[in-house]
């Protein structure tokens, strides 16, 4: 069926300019990859994005594995083909895959932009043949996702050398729950942060098993000149107070250019939003997005220190997501007091402000927020779940 299918498709893809071929979730075997990979490269050109990953939860997937990523990368390999996009999520690859992908990576033709390997379990030995391709010169990968693929602070040393060897394309790493890197893999993958070349903008290490010892080494590259990350996010980490202070030491630094940073679940308390607060304060032009959610310990006291950076002139936050999207943090109604005071002091920025499942706000929190939506600056788009305290 899906020989016949692809064969009808083959004279539309001759007029599409940018052609996507998206087959999660559909059954095929190497016997598929091998009609796919025959018809795309009858007409190569077009195509620049190809999805066959796997919902974790499909009762139909893909069965790809090591041969059908074989005929595949025939067609990745032949000289029309432009495609920038492969994800091959959860499709149970190993060696030989990896060692199939790295020959691409290393192919001069080659125009692969983003790869999504998520949730293939990764052995050392498997990354290491990966990580070939990512140094090679003719390696132009700008997005690389490995999220939940078991990598070891092993596999975060052949990475980190790696894209120091060859770090200027790469924008965007992604390796959110590998639940091994610890500490040691960090310290590896911050080598390749502080590397002269490296363009890095988005960094995802959320649900590492991480602790306060990486904090020291992630603010050192924060400091590093020049820093061009703008995405921090390390969730789901149990940094607590003490890493928070850590961190803050590269917030505050003037050569730190951070746009985005996400710390919801990670146990903190109104000790950490005095840190934050006051290293935001002393650098907060940057910062579009601040997210804290699901830290319940925070409080009343926490958003009463973080609504001193609110207040502050050079606060730019667009989206609070701990201050707007402070859900589940515990919060009252002299929280919306101290919210709705600090924004209507600086209130033009402000887009989106989330308070749900704080369920102590009641009427008399909900009212002193409104003091703030009536005030001449507010720009507010998006006000979430205040209906339901």
């Amino acid at each position: 069926a899906l020989n016949e299918l692809l064969c009808e498709e083959h004279s539309s893809m001759a007029w599409a300019p940018r052609c996507q071929v998206k087959l999660k979730n559909c059954g095929l075997s190497e016997i598929s990859c091998d009609y796919l990979a025959a018809a795309l490269k009858s007409n190569p050109s077009h195509l620049r994005q190809l999805d066959l990953s796997n919902d974790s939860l499909s009762l139909n997937k893909n069965k790809l594995q090591d041969p059908g990523v074989k005929h595949l990368c025939g067609f990745l390999e032949s000289p029309g083909c432009k495609l920038e996009t492969l994800r091959s999520v959860n499709c149970k690859l190993s060696k030989r895959s990896f060692e199939a992908l790295s020959e691409i990576l290393s192919s001069p033709s080659n125009h692969l932009r983003e790869l999504d390997l998520s949730s293939n379990y990764l052995q050392d030995s498997e990354l290491d043949l990966l990580c070939v391709g990512l140094k090679s010169p003719d390696c132009k990968l700008e997005t690389l996702r490995l999220r939940s693929c078991g990598l070891s602070e092993i596999s975060c040393d052949y990475l980190a050398a790696a894209l120091k060897s060859n770090p200027s394309h790469l924008r965007e790493l992604d390796l959110t729950s590998n639940y091994n890197l610890q500490d040691p893999g960090v310290k590896h993958l911050c080598g390749f942060l502080e590397s002269p070349g490296c363009k890095l903008e988005t960094l995802r290490l959320a649900d590492c098993g991480l602790s306060g010892t990486h904090c020291e080494v992630v603010a050192s590259a924060l400091k590093s000149i020049p820093s061009h990350l703008t995405e921090l996010d390390m969730s789901e980490n149990k940094l607590q107070d003490s890493a928070v202070k850590l961190l803050c030491a590269g917030l505050e630094s003037p050569n730190c250019r951070l746009e985005t940073l996400r710390l919801w679940s990670c146990g903190l308390s109104e000790i950490s939003c005095d840190y934050l607060a006051a290293a935001l304060k002393s650098n907060p032009s940057h910062l579009r997005e601040l997210d804290l959610s699901d830290n319940y310990k925070l409080q009343d006291p926490g958003v009463k220190h973080l609504c001193g950076f609110l207040e502050s002139p050079g606060c730019k936050l667009e989206t609070l997501r701990s201050v707007s999207i402070l859900w589940s943090c515990g919060l009252s109604e002299i929280s919306c007091d101290y919210l709705a005071a600090a924004l209507k002091s600086n209130p033009s920025h402000l887009r989106e402000l989330d308070l749900r499942n704080n369920n102590n706000l009641q009427d008399p929190g909900v009212k002193h927020l409104c003091g703030f939506l009536e005030s001449p600056g507010c720009k507010l788009e998006t006000l979430r779940s205040v209906s339901m305290f």
